[in-house]
């Protein structure tokens, strides 16, 4: 298993852990969910909606709006590193900042393994990337939801190890407004308004955040606008809703650098890179139902596009004799059209049945060139294409499953998922055709069940299986030649076993320990067209969390999660054996904790630290590990009074120095290939003027 993690670290855990307090629990404890902050309640019932997550599924953890909404971030992926178990993988180039991930899958964009949701809307690209999520900003947002492990019939596409639903500001009367100002020439406005009345609600978001960036050719400039209109018969039994936003963002990228170069000036970027940026733009449509037929029937239904269209300037290495591999221009016009179904029969006290179809409709485009050296790369007039490709993806999907109360302490859970894929290809430099892979039928069944022998005790296992399937817009995706040796799909099967105790007034604690293998996983990044077969795999790892709420004024939390994924049976295309290889970019252990301490109405003081553990960053394991940190934040907040209230933010409070790490051997000559490193942010600080109307 992983080493341990900083003794500070697992110190703070312990104590959470034996220590209890006087205020209530944060949420029902007879269920495995663990939350963080506040989150609102409707005044639906569980007995009348579709099945909650809570209800059905295990390892779950909640961040409410309360710790989300004053957080001064460059892309909103970061809140995610606010929860338990979650690994950031921070590259900070420009829009292609990083992206969160959990259960020992890491973000370096080869291994996609964690669905996002936006409102119950799947949000990844085609890669699975995790790029939509930065279409919302904090103050729109209401809670973050994080489900891990493979016993969800849910999802389907991209969901290998769990996924994340962000849930934005529904309903409600408010008028809120963020003006913030700090380091880096940082600039941000946040404005969001809700209106509910007569059965009709409306809500509002306009967010534009400027920054020059904390190295040289790294400024970006961000907005988003969006808007949710719903409309609710006079009983409440009818919903239908209209939700529209979009985004944009221009962004510098200062260019990775090798490890003297760093030494040298950390905060540096390079005559190569002078050219290098980004323009991003996403939209995204979703149409929503909600229809209680009858007291024990309820119907809910989504229709949503999505549009991602990005224009990214790359160029990895100022190398002159590497030819024009290095410098790039890529160019992504995807096209998501979905509809889904779900339908929830409440037979009786004892049996919930859940069941829905899933449709989804991709038309996309992808487009490379590359360029002859220049300082800097001239992006004008490219030499050669590497890629014009028009292809499709298709999914249809159908779940169920069954809740079942046993016993007044017992809850069964079984599922079953069927996906199925198609789609075809068009090489437009050259006319050539291919099909998408056929998979065929993809089963996956699940299996959960939680044993509550007491109000404070819960005790939980499942198992289940997900998928992994090549994406991209060529081979080997796609069969544009009949040699080429198909790839099947990679089933993940996965398992856990967990408690979750709340023995003491506002304490709460939740262990865990998972594994989950895979057979015939592959590294794969459609952008570059690489392709790596890593065989089977197996992820394992053991999750300790606790929570505690020792009185009105004090709260504190802890978290420490031991993971590893290995190669079980796979060899290099040369022919070496990685039978025992850990898979590069994924940390030993993961590290959490944070105080918040308000001693009366008008001051609140939070202290957040996240640790990681140092990876391996290629295949072989033979380049050493990079990417250890220990990072500290700090916010206080002054309420001025019931509308107004500042607060300061400090973030790498210790002006700690960390670095995103990755093995380039892809640009640099045989024999030279070597680790390339992204400086992580000093220190820096915010002041933010909030406002409530």
């Amino acid at each position: 298993m992983p080493r341990p993690c900083p003794p500070f670290f697992l110190k703070t855990l312990l104590v959470l852990t034996l220590l209890g307090g006087r205020a209530a629990a944060a949420w029902a404890s007879d269920e495995p969910v663990i939350v963080l902050g506040e989150v609102s309640v409707t005044g639906r019932s569980d007995a009348r909606g579709p099945l909650k997550t809570r209800q059905v599924l295990t390892s779950v953890d909640i961040l409410g709006s309360d710790r989300i909404e004053d957080r001064n971030v460059a892309q909103s992926w970061e809140l995610l590193g606010l929860l338990p178990g979650i690994q950031l993988t921070e590259t900070r180039m420009g829009a292609e900042s990083g992206k969160p991930t959990f259960r020992a899958f890491n973000g370096e964009g080869y291994i996609n393994g964690i669905k996002v949701l936006i409102d119950g809307i799947p949000s990844n690209v085609n890669s699975g990337n995790q790029r939509f999520i930065d279409m919302v900003f904090p103050l729109d947002i209401d809670s973050i939801e994080v489900v891990r492990g493979t016993n969800d019939p849910r999802h389907g596409l991209h969901a290998i190890g769990g996924s994340i639903d962000v849930v934005t500001r529904q309903g409600g009367n408010y008028g809120e407004a963020r003006l913030s100002a700090g380091s880096f020439s940082t600039r941000e406005v946040q404005i969001a308004f809700g209106q509910e009345a007569d059965g009709f609600a409306q809500n509002y978001f306009v967010g534009h955040q400027h920054s020059d960036g904390y190295r040289t050719h790294s400024a970006s400039e961000r907005q988003a606008v969006g808007g949710k209109w719903f409309l609710s018969s006079p009983s409440g039994d009818l919903r239908l809703g209209l939700i529209a936003r979009l985004s944009a963002q221009r962004a510098e990228e200062p260019g990775f650098m090798t490890a003297a170069q760093m030494a040298a000036d950390r905060w540096q970027s390079f005559a190569h890179n002078a050219n290098d940026g980004d323009t991003r733009d996403m939209r995204q449509a979703s149409v929503h139902l909600d229809w209680k037929i009858r007291p024990d029937l309820h119907l809910s239904g989504r229709l949503y596009n999505n549009i991602y269209q990005d224009d990214r300037r790359v160029t990895f290495t100022g190398n002159s004799g590497l030819g024009n591999s290095p410098r790039q221009r890529r160019v992504w016009d995807e096209e998501q059209n979905g509809l889904s179904g779900r339908l929830t029969w409440r037979a009786s006290a004892q049996l919930t049945l859940d069941g829905g179809v899933q449709l989804e409709r991709q038309r996309n485009h992808y487009q490379r060139w590359r360029y002859a050296y220049a300082l800097p790369t001239d992006f004008s007039q490219p030499t050669t294409t590497s890629n014009d490709d028009s292809y499709s993806l298709d999914n249809s999907a159908v779940f169920v499953q069954a809740l079942v109360q046993a016993t007044p302490t017992l809850r069964l859970v079984p599922g079953w998922r069927i996906d199925r894929f198609r789609g075809d290809t068009l090489i437009n430099t050259s006319g050539l055709r291919g099909s998408l892979q056929d998979h065929g039928h993809i089963n996956q069944p699940k299996f959960s069940m939680i044993w509550s022998p007491s109000a404070s005790t819960s005790v939980y296992a499942n198992w289940g299986r997900t998928f992994q399937i090549l994406t991209g817009s060529r081979a080997p995706a796609y069969l544009t030649s009949a040699s080429q040796t198909p790839f099947g799909a990679s089933i993940n099967t996965g398992q856990e076993l967990g408690v979750k105790l709340a023995l003491l007034d506002g304490l709460e604690t939740r262990v865990a320990l998972w594994r989950q293998d895979a057979t015939d996983e592959v590294a794969n990044m459609p952008s570059t067209g690489t392709t790596v077969g890593l065989g089977r795999t197996r992820r394992q790892g053991l999750d300790l969390q606790a929570t505690l709420r020792a009185s009105e004024q004090l709260r504190l939390w802890a978290s420490h999660s031991l993971q590893e994924a290995r190669v079980v049976q796979a060899y290099t295309a040369s022919g070496v054996s990685l039978a025992g290889k850990e898979v590069f970019s994924t940390p030993r252990h993961l590290s959490n904790l944070g105080i918040e301490y308000s001693p009366d109405a008008q001051w609140r003081l939070t202290l957040q630290g996240r640790a990681q553990g140092s990876y391996y960053i290629d295949d072989l394991n033979a380049q050493g590990k990079h990417g250890a940190h220990v990072l500290f934040d700090l916010s206080v907040r002054r309420a001025l009074s019931s509308q107004i209230s500042v607060d300061l933010q400090v973030r790498n409070l210790a002006n700690r120095q960390q670095a995103y790490a990755w093995y380039d051997s892809f640009f640099w000559p045989a024999g030279s290939a070597q680790a390339m490193f992204s400086p992580g942010a000093p220190r820096s600080a915010t002041l933010a003027l909030n406002v409530r109307m």
